[in-house]
Parts: C-alpha cells; sequence; structure tokens
C-alpha cells in the first residue's frame, strides 16, 4: 500500500504517528510539501480545492514526480525530541541567569564585571548568601575562592550597592528556577545517553546475520573528536540526520538538504549564487556553534576560517566552515571505519604552489609601484 500526505511541521509528524503502525511505506511516501505546492503554483488556472487536491497528489505520485521528505526512524524521532527540548531548555536557563545579573545590576551590584562566571564556585556562593540576607560586602568577598582570592578589593567595590529586601526575593525565585531547568536538562542528558544505545546505522548487506550495526554512542564519540563539536552537539546532528547515511548518497546532497551551500541561479550567460535557504534550524544552529568554536582554534578548520574571512567576511567563513564540519560528519557515519585525523593549521600552506604565490606576490609589489626582480637562492 501507498500513501502521499501533505503536511507542514508538527502536522506532518503527528500524522506519521498515527499512519506508521498500519502502512508499511509511510516514511518512504510523505511527499515535500514545498515541492508540492511549488508544482502546484506552475498550474494557472486551476482551482485550489482540498479533495482536487488530493487528487492531485495522488497522480503526482503515481508518475513519481513527488520526492519523499526525510522522516527518521521512530527511535531517532524521539532522540529528536530529548535533544530539541534540551536545547530550549539550555537556552531558557540562559536568560534567567541574564537576568539574575539584571537584577543585581538593579541593585548597582557590578558582580559579573569582577566575575567571569556569575554562577561558578564563587558567585553562587555569593549569590546565596545574598540571598540568606548576608549585605556586607567584606563577607561576601571572603566567599572567592581560587583565583578571585586576590581580587578582594574589586570584589568589595562590585559587592557595594543597593541590595534589599525584595532583591533577595527575586533573587531566590530566579535562582530557584535555574536550578530547576540545570535539573531537568541533567534528566534529558540521561534520556539522550540511554536512547543513543537504541540508535544503530543500518547493518551491511554483505555482512553476516550476527554483525550489527555502529552505535549511536560511538559515533558521538566519533565526532566528538571534531575541532568545535563537543558531545551535546554531537547528539544534536545524530538526531537530526540520523545515522543512516542512505538517505545523503553523498556530502553534497546532505549539505543541500541542511541548506549550507549557496543557491546557483542561472540565466542565459549569467551565473550568480542566491541565498542557501533556511534548512534545519536545530541543525544549523549546532553547527554554527561548532563553526563558532572551530574557528577560534589553531587547527585545518580554524585556518580554514581564516582564510575565508577576510576576503568574503564572518557570516559566510562560519557557513563554510559549518559546511566543512558536515562534510566530514557524512563521512565519519558513513564508513564505521573512519575517524577524524586533524590535518594541521599550516595545511594550506604545505599545498600552496609556489609558481602561483609568487606571481601573486610579484603582483602585489608591482600594483604598489616597484619594479621586481627574482633571482633564485643558491642552495
Amino acid at each position: 500500500m501507498r500513501a502521499v500526505l501533505e503536511a507542514r511541521r508538527k502536522a506532518a509528524a503527528v500524522r506519521v504517528e498515527e499512519l506508521e503502525a498500519e502502512l508499511e511505506r509511510v516514511r518512504g511516501d510523505l511527499a515535500d510539501a514545498e515541492e508540492v505546492l511549488t508544482r502546484r503554483a506552475n498550474v494557472t488556472g486551476r482551482p485550489k480545492t482540498d479533495k482536487l487536491d488530493a487528487v492531485w497528489l495522488a497522480k503526482l505520485a503515481e508518475r513519481g514526480m513527488v520526492r519523499a521528505s526525510f522522516v527518521p526512524p521512530k527511535a531517532v524521532r524521539q532522540l529528536r525530541d530529548f535533544t530539541r527540548t534540551r536545547t530550549v531548555f539550555v537556552q531558557e536557563r540562559t536568560r534567567h541567569k541574564h537576568r539574575v545579573d539584571k537584577a543585581l545590576q538593579d541593585a548597582q551590584i557590578k558582580l559579573s564585571g569582577a566575575v567571569s562566571d556569575l554562577f561558578g564556585m564563587s558567585g553562587r556562593a555569593m549569590l546565596d548568601a545574598m540571598v540568606a540576607g548576608e549585605c556586607n560586602p567584606r563577607t561576601l568577598a571572603d566567599l572567592a575562592k581560587g583565583s578571585l582570592v586576590k581580587k578582594k578589593a574589586a570584589l568589595i567595590e562590585a559587592l557595594t550597592g543597593q541590595f534589599e529586601e525584595h532583591h533577595a526575593l527575586l533573587l531566590r525565585v530566579l535562582l530557584a528556577t535555574v536550578d530547576h531547568l540545570t535539573a531537568q536538562i541533567q534528566e534529558l542528558d540521561r534520556l539522550i545517553a540511554h536512547t543513543l544505545e537504541e540508535v544503530t546505522t543500518p547493518r551491511d548487506a554483505g555482512a553476516g546475520p550476527s554483525a550489527g550495526g555502529v552505535n549511536a554512542r560511538v559515533l558521538a564519540e566519533k565526532l566528538d573528536a571534531v575541532p568545535g563539536i563537543g558531545p551535546a552537539t554531537a547528539q544534536i546532528i545524530l538526531a537530526e540526520i540520523c545515522a543512516d547515511m542512505s538517505r545523503f548518497p553523498t556530502p553534497e546532497h546532505l549539505v543541500s538538504w541542511a541548506k549550507l551551500c549557496p543557491r546557483t541561479i542561472q540565466s542565459g550567460a549569467k551565473n550568480t549564487t542566491g541565498p542557501a535557504g533556511q534548512g534545519n534550524p536545530w541543525l544549523k544552529g549546532a553547527l554554527g556553534e561548532a563553526a563558532n568554536a572551530a574557528a577560534r582554534t589553531d587547527t585545518f578548520l580554524g585556518a580554514r576560517y581564516r582564510r575565508i574571512v577576510k576576503r568574503r567576511g564572518h557570516a559566510k567563513a562560519l557557513v563554510a566552515v559549518a559546511r566543512s564540519i558536515l562534510v566530514i560528519t557524512w563521512h565519519l557515519i558513513n564508513d564505521p571505519d573512519a575517524f577524524y585525523q586533524e590535518l594541521g593549521a599550516d595545511w594550506h600552506q604545505r599545498h600552496l604552489n609556489p609558481a602561483r604565490k609568487t606571481r601573486d606576490l610579484v603582483r602585489q609589489l608591482q600594483a604598489l609601484g616597484h619594479q621586481v626582480t627574482l633571482e633564485p637562492v643558491s642552495a
């Protein structure tokens, strides 16, 4: 039995849950809503009703003119729910931490200016003491630990303000909310780790019946070796693109689906590029954070960012690094024997064409008004 369903986002997920138990091939027959809408718009003079749309959709599917949307297996969809909820909770916790700092500044206390992490060991001890009713700046500064002990004078100045009772009550509520979200995030971490054990790559067709696929937890550990990718980012990537790369025959297919490559616009002899598109916001957000972290490292990806940012700008350089990370991810997932190997920050220098580099430097000197004469250095 074949079924075609046109739905967007959450509505599509609900219908898949309802039909998956009854329709064996529903996973491959969920229509791409954007493509259906595009084909419908290209037909002029056609009336628009739900019944006619159903007939139109059935005819398109019958002729093989509708691509199926990417709907991962149930275990991966559950993993998505956990990782996306964790991302929202982390963002919400960050918002409440900012509200704590705002409440302190409202009381003319600039603790964030003297402490690098307001919710570190020393900062949290001071916040708890303030909630308990302690307002003496010297007593609060004595709670400093580690390297902050040397900054007691700055802490006393930062903790001197107009901290009143209603500030303490507000801080108590905000800190309780932060603690609650932290506990929920830890619970989601446990659920994600458990669900990763249930997600595996498909078994190789040539392998024996006892051979199983690679566990998603092992894949997450492999992705963790890539600069910029941490354990949480690796879990998000696996939840969004799945551990089965049969949906994406090549890295270019995956990059195109994630909307990390520019769109080509061709008219006559003129070729231009357009915006990459929206793509999966959860995946692009995780890859953006990974690219931003990798750009600050002394690695191949960091060198790639620094080469591109000089001529294309910060935003496009980050997209290029995110694309490179996604290509690396495809190879690590697709090949169970592949492991990340760092090429080094000097890889581009080691692979430069000496003649081309010499020509470029000579042209730059000539553009500055110099006459250049080259003489080879004797060995």
